[in-house]
């Protein structure tokens, strides 16, 4: 019986070690591998509290900003302390905005605004200096966020941008861009859309995408996701 492992090693092919994906680390990569060991060495910190924050960080995600305005929206005070002390409010969401990781690691935004909608107001989020974004209570900022073409445009042309997100608003509605800093986060508070009348908590916070939360969706009863990827047929499809 013939032995295709044996075979392939024999020619000397087909058996090769992988090669790496990416055969130098960036700039960037080389500073954060530096800083962060000469930090562990100078005791600001241990490399298993390097690897317990990185593992929190990369757990966080919108539910606990979605839940918040979904309390809001069934609690007139709850709604009151959103918007006049966000810090607060999102103890009730299990967020600590000044040591959100629980373990000694503290934030460094001092202050966190929810902006209400209205029927005739709409607010949308950006950071025209960088990427500054609330993500204790909202996780990582998505790659479009980050990037020139959303942060300078989105200050002049709002409509259009919002458009282009598939949210296009009728003229009558303001569009206010808030401009996250060095010192404030914001979310939105989008409006309770129609048709969610009784429903509870959960479902309410299931409708509250990460989208909406920036401020380029609004929240629609059975659109959980903003994220609809297109599913093309296969050109030439396998067969079993």
């Amino acid at each position: 019986m013939s032995n295709d492992h044996d075979h392939d090693h024999g020619h000397g092919h087909g058996h090769k070690p992988p090669a790496p994906m990416v055969e130098e680390i960036s700039d960037f990569e080389a500073l954060e591998i530096a800083v962060r060991e000469l930090s562990i060495e100078k005791g600001l910190f241990t490399a298993e509290d390097h690897r317990r924050f990185t593992e929190f960080a990369e757990h966080i995600g919108p539910t606990p900003a979605a839940r918040m305005v979904a309390k809001a929206w069934l609690d007139p005070e709850y709604k009151k302390q959103c918007l006049t002390d966000g810090i607060k409010a999102s103890l009730a969401v299990g967020v600590d905005w000044l040591n959100p990781t629980g373990f000694g690691t503290p934030s460094d935004y001092t202050d966190l605004r929810v902006l209400e909608d209205t029927p005739t107001r709409h607010h949308v989020v950006v950071c025209t200096l960088c990427s500054c974004y609330p993500r204790p209570i909202l996780g990582f900022q998505p790659e479009w966020y980050r990037t020139p073409n959303y942060r300078r445009r989105l200050v002049r042309w709002p409509r259009q941008v919002l458009a282009e997100f598939g949210l296009q608003l009728p003229s009558e509605v303001e569009i206010r861009v808030e401009d996250s800093n060095q010192k404030c986060r914001f979310i939105v508070m989008p409006v309770r859309p129609a048709g969610t009348d009784g429903w509870t908590e959960d479902q309410l916070t299931e409708i509250v995408t990460r989208d909406c939360l920036i401020g380029v969706a609004l929240p629609k009863p059975g659109k959980t996701s903003n994220i609809k990827l297109p599913v093309h047929k296969a050109v030439n499809p396998a067969h079993h």
